[in-house]
């Protein structure tokens, strides 16, 4: 495998579609003739993008330039791996994910196409998931002798569950993006060619939020969801203590007592 950094032969720049409209930013996945395989050149992109989010951005969209969102890790610079080249490389994808999941604001992934390996683990690294009919969901490994490297195992089974996880691995099923959105793969469903349009939409609502609670969400919610219950009752009070002694908060609350705001109505 070599040094990550130098392994790449094609420019970073180009290997990602970037756009800041506002609050919101943009990133393509951006080898649309390889399905947006992941190879180390689109991951160090990924990672550069994600270590300096311009200020003002309030919510990013991560998405696929072409049909597909991704087909996962690009196959070809796999052969050349021994086994410590392996370890060292997977590891380079958990700290690039995790950029992504603790991101300083929240990050909305658009799937289309082929959402496959590591393009799903690529998408569980996100808060949100939108995906639209074409969209299809697949653990290919099983099949190709490997193994997920890139954070699935941990991930996927808290969004689907083990059981499910396991069917993936070992029968090569393949799940449609209806029945990602029912099983966990996906919280929205859009129209056709509507995965984007959503995705930007609800990214900028929520830049809107305060950014103390768009950063308690991100940040504690995950920890307090899997600590023992007491401490994380603790951590939920502490955290909403800070949230709400925020001025931000206490500026929204006033102006929602003086009916400045609209009260919450089903859509």
């Amino acid at each position: 495998m070599g040094n990550p950094a130098s392994a790449a032969t094609e420019d970073r720049a180009a290997l990602l579609k970037i756009e800041n409209n506002g609050a919101v930013l943009t990133v393509g996945l951006n080898r649309p003739a390889k399905r947006n395989a992941l190879n180390d050149g689109i991951m160090l992109a990924i990672q550069d993008c994600f270590s300096d989010i311009p200020d003002g951005v309030g919510a990013i969209v991560i998405h696929g330039v072409g049909d597909h969102f991704s087909s996962g890790l690009d196959l070809s610079e796999l052969s050349e791996r021994d086994a410590t080249e392996g370890l060292v490389h997977s590891q380079m994808w958990h700290r690039v994910f995790d950029r992504i999941q603790y991101s300083r604001v929240p990050v909305i992934a658009a799937l289309k196409g082929a959402v496959i390996g590591g393009g799903l683990e690529l998408a569980c690294a996100a808060h949100i998931r939108v995906a639209e009919p074409s969209a299809y969901f697949a653990l290919p490994e099983g099949q190709r002798g490997i193994f997920v490297g890139g954070g699935g195992s941990v991930r996927l089974p808290r969004l689907i569950g083990v059981p499910r996880m396991i069917d993936m691995m070992l029968t090569g099923r393949v799940y449609s993006a209806t029945e990602g959105a029912a099983y966990g793969f996906a919280q929205y469903l859009s129209d056709a060619d509507g995965a984007l349009p959503k995705a930007i939409e609800l990214a900028g609502r929520i830049a809107r939020n305060a950014p103390l609670t768009n950063f308690a969400v991100l940040q504690a919610l995950p920890m307090i969801a899997e600590a023992n219950p007491q401490t994380g009752l603790l951590m939920e009070s502490l955290m909403a203590t800070v949230a709400q002694s925020d001025k931000e908060a206490k500026r929204r609350i006033r102006e929602f007592l003086e009916h400045k705001t609209a009260k919450v109505k089903p859509t």
